[in-house]
This record gives C-alpha cells, sequence and structure tokens, in this order.
C-alpha cells in the first residue's frame, strides 16, 4: 500500500471514529418507536406468511426516514462500513430505517428475514417484530375463496365474499370454469339436480384456521406458500377439511398393516362389490390427518348402486364394507376412536353415508398420520389392505 493510500485509509478511519462519537451523542435526539407504531406507520402485515431475503415492508426497497430526526439510524451503516450509504444519508437527508430496536427473531437491520427456514410468519414477540421458522408441522383449513351460489335465475359469482358477476341459468353450460376434478358439464349437473337456491359450489380453495395462527391466505396464495402439491391435495377433498401444509425434521413410522378379503356375495353383483371396493381405497389411500384433527376420504368418488330391498332408497353401494373393515382396523389399533360413519358389524359402513367424504377419522396424536390402503389380486379374493403411517417428529 503506498504512503497516499495509507494516510487516505487513516483519515476515513478518524472520520468514521469522529462520527461514531458524534452519532452516538446524538442518537438521543432519534424518534422513539415501538414495534406497534412501525407496523401502523408502514403497514406492515403481521401474519403473513414469509421467506428468507423477503422484506417484512413487501419491498425491495428500504424504508426511508428523515436524517435529522433519525441520526441514530446512520449507526447500522457505520457498523457495516457502508461509506457510500454514509455519504448518500449525508447529502440525501435521508436514511433507512433501522430495524433492529424493533425487531428479534428472524429480521436484520434493514427488515429483511434472515435465518429462517422454509414459510416462516411474521408475529410479535413480546414487545418486538419477530419472523418465526414454521414448527414442524403448519395444518390449516380448506375454504372457498371462489364459488358459485344458485338463485332463482342462475348462478352468482363470489370470491373472497364479494359478489362479481350474475350468470343466467342458459349460460351455465358455457362457463369456462373447470380442474382436473370439474368443468361447466359438473357444474351444470350440479346446478340441475342436486344443488338448491342458496346452494355452493366451491371453485377455487384458500386456506384459513392456520395451526400457527399465521393469516389466512387466497387461492392465489396457496401454491405460493405452500407449493401446488398443496393445491392438488385440497382440491381431492371436501371443502373444509384439515390440510397438511408443510412438515419438517420427522421420520416415517410405519404401523402395522391389516387387510380382509373382498369375499362373495352374488345377490348383490360380485363384479359391482370388486368395482366399489377398490373406489373405497381409492378414496382413502394417501389421506394424510394433521394432529388432533379429522379427515375424511376423498370429494370425487363415486361409487355403483347394488338393489337391496333391506336398504334406505332400494340400494346400496355394496363392496365398500370389506374395504371399510381394513381401515377401520387400522385406525381403532393405532387408538383411535370408531369412525363416524362406521358400526363395529360385519356391515361396516352405516346407510346414509357416503363412504368417501362421510366417514371421518380422527387423529388423537400430537403428529400427523397419512393413511395407506391397497388391493392384491382381483374378483372374490381380492386382499384389501389398510396401514397407518405416523409422522414422528425428531
Amino acid at each position: 500500500m503506498s504512503k497516499s493510500w495509507r494516510k487516505v485509509s487513516i483519515v476515513i478511519f478518524i472520520a468514521l471514529l469522529v462520527l461514531s462519537i458524534f452519532f452516538a451523542v446524538t442518537s438521543a435526539s432519534t424518534t422513539s418507536y415501538t414495534a406497534q407504531s412501525v407496523v401502523e406507520d408502514f403497514n406492515i402485515p403481521v401474519g403473513q406468511s414469509m421467506f428468507e431475503n423477503q422484506s417484512i415492508t413487501g419491498t425491495s426497497n428500504p424504508v426511508e426516514v428523515p436524517f435529522v430526526s433519525n441520526v441514530g439510524f446512520i449507526a447500522h451503516q457505520l457498523m457495516a462500513f457502508d461509506i457510500h450509504g454514509i455519504l448518500l444519508g449525508l447529502t440525501t437527508g435521508v436514511v433507512p430505517f433501522d430495524f433492529s430496536g424493533v425487531s428479534g427473531e428472524g429480521i436484520d437491520s434493514y427488515g429483511n428475514v434472515v435465518d429462517v427456514v422454509g414459510p416462516g410468519f411474521l408475529t410479535y414477540e413480546g414487545d418486538k417484530l419477530a419472523v418465526k421458522s414454521p414448527d414442524h408441522y403448519v395444518w390449516g383449513y380448506s375454504a372457498p375463496y371462489k364459488w358459485l351460489e344458485k338463485t332463482e335465475s342462475g348462478v352468482d359469482v363470489y370470491e373472497n365474499g364479494t359478489k362479481v358477476k350474475s350468470v343466467p341459468v342458459d349460460e351455465i353450460k358455457n362457463l369456462d370454469y373447470h380442474n382436473e376434478y370439474y368443468n361447466a358439464s359438473t357444474i351444470a349437473s350440479w346446478y340441475n339436480y342436486d344443488a338448491q337456491v342458496g346452494s355452493t359450489f366451491t371453485l377455487e380453495k384458500g386456506m384459513v384456521g392456520f395451526s400457527d395462527g399465521r393469516n389466512n391466505i387466497s387461492s392465489a396464495d396457496v401454491p405460493k406458500i405452500f407449493g401446488q402439491d398443496v393445491v392438488d391435495y385440497a382440491a381431492e377433498y371436501p371443502t373444509g377439511s384439515a390440510v397438511l401444509l408443510y412438515a419438517g425434521n420427522y421420520s416415517e413410522e410405519a404401523g402395522e398393516a391389516y387387510g380382509t378379503s373382498l369375499g362373495s356375495h352374488p345377490e348383490y353383483g360380485d363384479s359391482i362389490r370388486e368395482v366399489n371396493a377398490r373406489q373405497f381405497v381409492d378414496a382413502w389411500n394417501g389421506t394424510v390427518i394433521p394432529p388432533n384433527s379429522t379427515g375424511s376420504g376423498k370429494d370425487y368418488v363415486y361409487f355403483e348402486s347394488a338393489s337391496d330391498a333391506s336398504a334406505p332408497g332400494g340400494s346400496a353401494a355394496h363392496g365398500v364394507c370389506p374395504s371399510a373393515r381394513a381401515l377401520r382396523a387400522a385406525v381403532t389399533a393405532e387408538g383411535f376412536d370408531l369412525p363416524v360413519g362406521m358400526c363395529w358389524d360385519e356391515d361396516a359402513v352405516l346407510f346414509g353415508y357416503n363412504p368417501a367424504r362421510d366417514i371421518t377419522v380422527f387423529n388423537n396424536h400430537d403428529y400427523p398420520v397419512q393413511i395407506k390402503m391397497w388391493t392384491e389380486g382381483e374378483g372374490t379374493g381380492m386382499g384389501i389392505y389398510a396401514q397407518i403411517v405416523r409422522y414422528v417428529p425428531n
């Protein structure tokens, strides 16, 4: 290093030292802030999901405040040896807001999220703001975000609780709402055969009632925060279902598999019974139930009816009971109560309950579980199996 550069370096060091002493003395003149006042002044969304490197203010530009009334805020630029920022503050009369006085865990002095793995969320921690990493598990409940409501003359379209348009009856068949599970024909069938005035049909699902208290999110934000897999899962299950949104640092522990066979009841049609047994398995396989929550089978699963004079209406979805017995054995062996919609008889499914969406299982563990179901073979000797997989925290 040349002698001239040494002199410049010494001058800069002395200047910074003097500035540090000056700002330390004058920092008492800095405006007093609290976490609450900062939230109100800068419209900071407490409860919102946050990721590493994201600003809690929701903007890529730092929050700037007048230098003259916030002299102490330049101290964190001094500590970072941010010469450009210091000079900019002195020449422009504004300085970046120093969040260190109102923030704690997960937030740096510039208001950026740091040291957070996964979808964290902004909250209060005592009298400070903090961004918390997600717990082992985060779950919430699917809720209508965009839906149709049947009227006397057609349907009204609602989004986030606000009616956005009305569609007359003769235009329902042309609606361009669809996903893997419904389309315009499904909607028309719902309108004509299933719905009463005031009935609703969910088009898109948001998430509400989070286990860690974070804010509800819209249908558009679900894939951004928790991934498309969550959207796909929620679409398969009835609106209002508990949905596991995040799981981290856990191990899978498989319980014992329980099985039965389809058997033969030709009076109900064994081919129909086999179809229904497989449909039951499809409805329940892969169902994940969060801790201390209730889960059901999938929504868009259909069963064949067989004539049965003893059943209400003269028909029933025969063939589901062997599958239900396997499920019943697996969940009760796990220590769960008898599922709602089932009994202890050989005919395990009660009349009046849809074997997929109406039967419910309550997970009384403090960790999630997954229900696995599968079949082996075919015909009346087909084996049907169920097993609980525990998501045990490490």
